[in-house]
This record gives C-alpha cells, sequence and structure tokens, in this order.
C-alpha cells in the first residue's frame, strides 16, 4: 500500500498540500482540508466511503507532513461523506507502536460518526447553524440545581412525546421536557456521556450493550444513537437544536465527560483510532523501573479499570482534551463539564511513579484558558486507586462530587450516623472539606444518589444489590450501600412499610435540596424510579433503566415534597448561601447566622455532638440579615427557618425556643403527616415530630 509519490510533470494531485491546521476535517465550499496526527506513521491514506452496498472506498495517499501531522485537502468534498483512515509503521508492541493499514481508523477530530464498531467512519460535517441570538446562562452556582440523566433512558418510555423522538436529543430538548424540569425546580441536566462511545466486545458477546456510555471513541463527536434524524452529521444539528431548547427555557446543559480512558482498553482491545496512529503518546505505560525493569515498559497503566489511561501530560494527549472542551462550548454551546474518574488525569511520572499532581498540566491548561476557566467544571475527585481520592482537593475553579455527603446522609436517615456532628456539617456546606482554603459551600456538589448505584427508591428498598441480570453473577457493583430495605427486601404490598419507604424517600430528597451547596439529583428519584435492586445497570438498556413516567407505581408524594423544598430553596437566598456559616450574628445585636438546636431547644454543646444516640437535630438558619450582599452590595433580608431532622424510629417532643430570634410562624414543609404544611407554630410550644420525618418552619416576619 505504500504511495507512489512521482507524477507526471504538469500534472495536478488528486489532494491538494492543505495544512496542518485545525486537526480534523475543516469543510468548506471549496475544498475539505483533512489533518491528522500520526508522528511515528510511515504511510497514511485518507480513504472516503463510496455510496452504495459492499463497504467499498476510494484511498488518497497523504503525502504532506510537519510537526507528525499529516494533511491534505480534498475538492468538493460534501458533508455527509464518511472518511477514515489507514495507517502504515512499525509493528512493534514492545515499543508501543501498533501500526495496522487493514484497520479503518476513526479521525480522533471527527465532528460526527456513523457506523457501529468495526464498521464506523468518521463524517464530514458542515458545522453551520442558526442559533437565533442565544447566549450562555452563566447562572450562579448558589442559584444551580443540576439533574443527572440518561439522554435516551429519560425520554424512551415518555408517551406525551412523539414515538420517533423518543430516547433522542431532539426528545430531550421537547417542551414536555423543559415544562417538566422547570415545574420540578431544576436549573441544569448534567448528560451520562453524549460523546461517541462503543460497547465493550464482552457486552455484546453476552447480549448486552454499554448503556451508561462510559467508553468514549469520539471525542468532538455526539453519539449517533441518540438522533432521531441520521448519523451523517444530523446528530450535531440535533444536539445543538436540543441545547437551543433547553437555554430557552432557562436549563443549562453539562456533559459528563470521559478523558481518562477510550473503547480500546487494555493491549489486546480493538483498535478504533487512538493506538493505530500514536499509541504510545495517547496511553500511559508504567515508568522505567517500576517493576525493576529500566528499560522501556509498554504494559499500559491503568487507574480507571477499563484497561488504559489516556496520558494528559503528553502534548498531543493534552492538545485533543482542550480543543475538544472548547469545541463543546464555542460550537455546541455547552455550558460546563462533569469530569469522570478526574484523577486519572491530574498525575504526573515521576522516574519510579506516576502521582496526583495538583499543578499537573492539564489543570493548569484549563485554569487559564479564556474559554474554559468561566464554565461549570466539575470534578468526580477520585479514581480506582488509593491515592487517587481527593475530595476537598481540588484546586480553583474546580467544584466536587461529595461522596461525603452522600455517605452521611444516607447512614443519619439509616440511623446509623453514630452522632450528628457530621450530619451537622454536611448541612452547612463541608467546611471541613472547603472553608480552609478559601473556597464556598457551592464547591460542594450534594448527592444522596447518582447514575452508578442505588436509586432513592431501592436505597429505602433493598439491603443487597441484585445485578443477576448484568450476567456477572452478582460481583460487580459495590456492595457498600448504606441502604435499607425496612423489614422486607424489594417491593412488598405490606402497606405500612410502604408508607415508610416513601417518607424515608421524601426525607432523602427534602434533605438533599435544603443543605448548603449544589444539590444533585439523580432522575426519577422524585418519582420513585427503581432499578429492581440492581446498583450497576451500566449494561441494562431496558425498562431497568429508563425512566418510567407512568403514574400507576409513581411515588409522586415523594415529588410533591422535593418541588416544594427546591421552591422553598430557589424563593429564600437563606437556603442558599455563599458565605460560610460563622455561628454568630451578622449584626451587632442579631441573631446568629446559623445555630443547632437539641430537641429540649437549648443549643447543641460539646457533649451533645457526640451523643451516639441522638437522632434529632434542629437548624436554624437566620434571614435578618444575610451575611451574603446583593448585587449592588446591598444588605440581603430574608425570614428565617427552623428545619428539624428527625430520623429516629419513635415520635420525639421538641420545644421551640422562646428567645429573640426565633418566631412563630408555620410549617412550610413536613414528611410527617401529622404536621401538614400551614400548621401554626408558636415560640415556647412543644411540639411532636412523628418518626423519622422532616419538618421546616418559617417565620411569619422578618
Amino acid at each position: 500500500m505504500t504511495p507512489t509519490l512521482w507524477r507526471t510533470l504538469g500534472e495536478q494531485a488528486e489532494v491538494w498540500p492543505g495544512r496542518n491546521w485545525p486537526l480534523g476535517a475543516t469543510w468548506s465550499a471549496e475544498s475539505t482540508n483533512f489533518a491528522v496526527y500520526a508522528p511515528n506513521a510511515t504511510a497514511v491514506w485518507l480513504c472516503v466511503a463510496l455510496e452504495g452496498p459492499g463497504g467499498a472506498e476510494r484511498r488518497y495517499a497523504l503525502t504532506e507532513q510537519s510537526l507528525g501531522i499529516w494533511h491534505g485537502a480534498l475538492p468538493s468534498v460534501a458533508p455527509g461523506t464518511r472518511y477514515a483512515y489507514r495507517v502504515e509503521g512499525p509493528d512493534a508492541p514492545e515499543q508501543g507502536m501498533r501500526f495496522d493499514p487493514s484497520v479503518l481508523l476513526l479521525d480522533p477530530y471527527g465532528l460526527a460518526v456513523s457506523g457501529e464498531a468495526g464498521a464506523a467512519w468518521s463524517v464530514v460535517v458542515d458545522p453551520a447553524f442558526d442559533w437565533q441570538g442565544e447566549t450562555p446562562i452563566r447562572r450562579r452556582y448558589l442559584d444551580t440545581v443540576i439533574y443527572e440523566l440518561h439522554v435516551k433512558g429519560f425520554t424512551k418510555l415518555h408517551d406525551r412525546i412523539p414515538e420517533e423522538l423518543r430516547g433522542t436529543y431532539a426528545g430531550l430538548g421537547h417542551p414536555v421536557v423543559t415544562q417538566y424540569l422547570n415545574d420540578l425546580g431544576v436549573t441544569a441536566v448534567e448528560l451520562l456521556p453524549v460523546h461517541q462511545f462503543f460497547s465493550e466486545p464482552a457486552l455484546l458477546e453476552r447480549g448486552t450493550v454499554n448503556y451508561w456510555g462510559y467508553n468514549s471513541i469520539g471525542y468532538f463527536a455526539p453519539h449517533a444513537a441518540y438522533s432521531s434524524s441520521g448519523d451523517r452529521g444530523q446528530q450535531v444539528t440535533e444536539f445543538k437544536e436540543m441545547v437551543r431548547s433547553l437555554h430557552a427555557a432557562g436549563i443549562e446543559v453539562i456533559l459528563d465527560v470521559v478523558y481518562n480512558h477510550t473503547a480500546e482498553a487494555g493491549p489486546d482491545g480493538p483498535t478504533y483510532s487512538f493506538r493505530g496512529l500514536d499509541d504510545r503518546g495517547f496511553y500511559r505505560r508504567n515508568p522505567p523501573g517500576l517493576d525493576g525493569d529500566p528499560d522501556y515498559d509498554d504494559t499500559y497503566w491503568d487507574v480507571t479499570g477499563c484497561g488504559n489511561t489516556v496520558n494528559s501530560e503528553d502534548p498531543l494527549a493534552l492538545r485533543l482534551i482542550l480543543d475538544s472542551l472548547r469545541h463543546w462550548v464555542t460550537e455546541m454551546h455547552v455550558d460546563g463539564f462533569r469530569f469522570d474518574l478526574m484523577s486519572a488525569i491530574t498525575r504526573t511520572a515521576g522516574p519510579d511513579a506516576i502521582k496526583v499532581d495538583m499543578a499537573c498540566k492539564l489543570l493548569i491548561a484549563i485554569g487559564q484558558d479564556p474559554v474554559l476557566r468561566h464554565v461549570k467544571l466539575i470534578a468526580e475527585p477520585w479514581d480506582v486507586s488509593m491515592d487517587g481520592y481527593l475530595v476537598g482537593g481540588m484546586p480553583p475553579p474546580w467544584v466536587e462530587w461529595n461522596d461525603q455527603y452522600r455517605d452521611t446522609i444516607r447512614d443519619f436517615w439509616r440511623g446509623q450516623s453514630g452522632g450528628t456532628q457530621s450530619v451537622a456539617t454536611r448541612l452547612a456546606g463541608s467546611s471541613d472539606l472547603y472553608a480552609d482554603d478559601g473556597r464556598s459551600a457551592y464547591n460542594s456538589v450534594n448527592f444522596v444518589t447518582a447514575h452508578d448505584g442505588f436509586t432513592v427508591r431501592d436505597l429505602v428498598s433493598y439491603d443487597h444489590k441484585h445485578n443477576e441480570a448484568n450476567g456477572e453473577d452478582n460481583r460487580d457493583g459495590s456492595d457498600n450501600n448504606r441502604s435499607w430495605n425496612h423489614g422486607v427486601e424489594g417491593e412488598t404490598d405490606d402497606p405500612d412499610i410502604v408508607a415508610l419507604r416513601r417518607r424515608q424517600a421524601a426525607n432523602l430528597m427534602a434533605t438533599l435540596c435544603l443543605s448548603n451547596g449544589v444539590p444533585m439529583l439523580t432522575a426519577g428519584d422524585e418519582r420513585g424510579r427503581t432499578q429492581g435492586g440492581n446498583n450497576n445497570p451500566y449494561c441494562q438498556d431496558n425498562e431497568i433503566s429508563w425512566v418510567d413516567w407512568s403514574v400507576d407505581d409513581a411515588w409522586l408524594d415523594v415529588y410533591e415534597v422535593t418541588r416544594a423544598a427546591l421552591t422553598l430553596r430557589r424563593e429564600h437566598p437563606a437556603l442558599r448561601q455563599r458565605h460560610w456559616f460563622e455561628g454568630r450574628p451578622t449584626i451587632v445585636g442579631g441573631p446568629k447566622d446559623l445555630a443547632w438546636l437539641h430537641p429540649s431547644g437549648r443549643e447543641m454543646t460539646d457533649e451533645d455532638w457526640y451523643d451516639a444516640g441522638l437522632t434529632t437535630i434542629g437548624m436554624f438558619v437566620s434571614g435578618r440579615p444575610l451575611r451574603t450582599p446583593g448585587p449592588r452590595g446591598e444588605q440581603q433580608i430574608d425570614t428565617s427557618f427552623l428545619l428539624w431532622f428527625h430520623a429516629g424510629a419513635e415520635p420525639i417532643e421538641v420545644y421551640l425556643p422562646d428567645n429573640d430570634w426565633v418566631h412563630a410562624g408555620a410549617i412550610v414543609l413536613s414528611t410527617d403527616p401529622g404536621l401538614p404544611d400551614g400548621t401554626r407554630v408558636e415560640v415556647g410550644e412543644v411540639l411532636t415530630i412523628g418518626a423519622r420525618s422532616v419538618v421546616v418552619m418559617q417565620e411569619a416576619d422578618a
């Protein structure tokens, strides 16, 4: 396949020289420029798919190379044209080079992908789109409520969306969806991976697929299977239309991105793109000497659990990540990113180890980038290694998934907290993790569930995981669920158990929505979605994972509590403060900005905090005035709130302090059927709160 470099004198080449930037396929009416990085290749062919049966292709030798980039321009290429590369070079795995010209390679910078693994092509795309004046929302974190969802699973069963749009970008942008999210109080959707991904061969062999999408292969391409209109570039337009619709409804779009590994897996995995172009540079290897051998080691270094780890120190791998992020912001208009297994790509290699480095190239580059530093940047601050756990350790401007919040709140409501000290810390914004280096409470993204693990309904219905459908003999998924079935494993008709479970689900959702920090809800939790006890349905593209929109089995009482809690949060800045509580007045003679109350009505003492038998805590939040000023520096005045969180198995009497800072008022949110919303409360009153309940009181006057 070696290209012929000689031509007849005066002959015009089929491929023009083009240029080595930008990488990828850049379309214009005159020609399309192709540029691909393969520094150790000896020959590169641009392959253009011919229409019609048989999968025929036409090959064009790229003879121009500079700085490791092979490039050329092809005239008269229409958008929608499918293309790929074949690359020749050393077949020397021991040197980190795996060139194989028999394999079609996707363009790492391809803007769209057509076809499935093994027969996939990149697609030439015309990026033009009418955004109709849409502008970035740029909502502050303290005003943000995140809703994690799966593009397909959220609308696949929605009977009010046209059938042909269900499970697609168009379905997610449908007015039925935006109205639901607005009514609930959501301000941002966090989409499980939408970069083009492929299912692992092992999953396909056992008749399943990668449903979640944490197996990326195209970092510039929207996943084609979520398009209702086609895979020849239509997926790009449809994605943009979805973003435009969500933005019109005031909803930001955050992408869950997987830059830490690719679908090519370990050394014996499939070759789709990167491995056939620059295997040695793109993937991390064990550092020389790690295993006692001072020579080059081709063993893939893996802290992702997926066979490979992207080498973010490599200049072109780093460039790809940054270019991809900027593309999704500038061209696709997304508002931010949640980085999967962030620790894996925050590492630098030393002589004998690859260690987490908060001054690594990637973090520095993102932090100084004029496009990226102002979008929402959320880290999943861990990987599969022990030293990769970074909760509380990410630098500005990053915020973090806070799994310590998840674990503490789960334990509290199942009666396993062992005291209220850590509970109070989480309710107030996790100052132990974020206050010491100048960050705010909103650096904590609070959650009680996520895609990975039980839903809220399953959290209160199962003691153990039930992942048999995954085909791994129930070995997959976490055993540390911190769940409680309340007496029966799985679904039951026992009305008392069902009522208790629904109250516990409402407690979890209310606590999440009213805690200081950024709340993140998992799609369907607010209406009692169940996965049948499966806590790892990554391969379940079916009713196990999809949101059930029927009302027959929906926990709509939980929805109403969630909606009410988010309404309180949105309407009252006292419940979503930027500054840390200090436990002292904001003005001379005023009330403390935050006070913790014992059920007896007095403030909590040091001894109370370590009382393992105490299952009730009162949280007084003052709104007179707030520590956080308004946009023009004005002093903000809000009403004050007294929130009671009672996780005990029996009703409890709580005493409302008769002092100059707790005023008479009314209950505005309650999961206790005996204390409905609107119930009047007076200072000095003794209130009986039912077992396992949240009760929120709002003062009548400021």
